[in-house]
């Protein structure tokens, strides 16, 4: 199993392949694309956040959700939302790292599409250990339930979602109900569903020294969100890339077996095309052909709403879906 760090080097920006697929004609990428890639290799945010469209989305940025310098969240909402579905996005950055205003470009793509999005900062090493993470993000989604009606959000339809080592705080969040009844909230009623994209949620052994300060010790299955699956646990969607050398994809495979197991609707799909950063730069309109993540969490947020998610395993090609059987 590969370590569950989260080293931002450049990786994973997908295989902008020439080639044809059997039927359809050749992929047609949007001729910012090569440009966004070029300045990509320099700085990943910059050259997303570059091509962030916000033009019908209001953003308020920096809004205090509890006393401390790493404890502020940014806003992106649709300028008429009215009762919209809300998500909470937490970034990664190995526990380590990280900012929110890296991520314009995701809080933007979702509220254009109808979303009330909240991006918390939140405390990390060496500020603090585990759990202090965890608790930061239950007082920034205790905020968010208490507010989202101001930026014309539901509260009773919250979402948590995280990228790589924020994947971990979501399902956490979701899973190990210790966090948010510190709040007063409970995952059961309270979390509509998780969406977790290249998350490590069962990653032991660590072998990385710092990762063991930080949780404590080497094999502390507490820590894992795999180890507190139970009935009546939000329904899941896992994402992840074939491509990711950073946190190995069978994460989200094992989480979602295990989720199913005690009969608790999870989906995983596995994106060919891409890798570690490229699944979330997806989020960005130039890069959007690398994988329909965008797409696929509009449909999970519907259905969770409306209809079960069919419980299958996928390893999505560019638009196509290629369901696998269970093992």
């Amino acid at each position: 199993m590969r370590a569950a760090s989260d080293d931002h080097s450049v990786e994973g920006f997908g295989r902008p392949g020439a080639g044809r697929r059997r039927g359809r004609r050749a992929r047609r990428w949007p001729r910012s694309a090569p440009a966004v890639l070029m300045l990509a290799a320099r700085s990943p945010a910059t050259a997303l956040n570059l091509t962030a469209a916000t033009r019908g989305v209001a953003i308020a940025r920096s809004v205090p959700y509890a006393t401390g310098v790493r404890r502020t969240l940014d806003v992106y909402r649709p300028r008429d939302a009215r009762a919209a579905p809300v998500i909470v996005f937490f970034y990664g950055g190995s526990w380590q790292s990280g900012s929110k205003s890296i991520y314009k470009f995701v809080g933007s793509a979702l509220a254009r599409r109808g979303y009330v999005v909240v991006i918390p900062d939140y405390r990390v090493y060496p500020e603090v250990v585990y759990p202090g993470f965890l608790e930061d993000g239950a007082l920034a989604l205790r905020w968010t339930r208490d507010n989202a009606e101001r930026f014309g959000g539901n509260p009773n339809i919250l979402f948590l979602m995280g990228h790589s080592a924020g994947a971990y705080i979501a399902a956490m969040l979701a899973l190990d109900g210790r966090w948010l009844e510190h709040v007063g909230l409970l995952p059961n009623r309270d979390i509509a569903g998780l969406v977790g994209i290249s998350g490590p949620y069962d990653f032991l052994p660590l072998r990385d020294q710092t990762l063991k300060t930080i949780f404590g010790s080497a094999n502390d299955a507490t820590t894992q969100p795999i180890a507190h699956v139970a009935l009546g646990a939000p329904s899941a969607l896992l994402l992840t890339g074939l491509k990711d050398g950073t946190v190995d994809p069978g994460n989200s495979a094992r989480l979602a077996v295990r989720l199913r197991g005690v009969g608790v609707e999870a989906t995983a799909m596995t994106y060919s095309w891409v890798g570690h950063l490229g699944i979330v730069g997806a989020f960005a309109a130039p890069l959007r052909l690398l994988a329909p993540v965008l797409r696929d969490i509009d449909r999970f947020v519907s259905g969770v709403s409306t209809e079960a998610l069919p419980v299958t395993d996928s390893t999505v090609t560019g638009a196509s879906t290629v369901t696998k059987a269970l093992q």
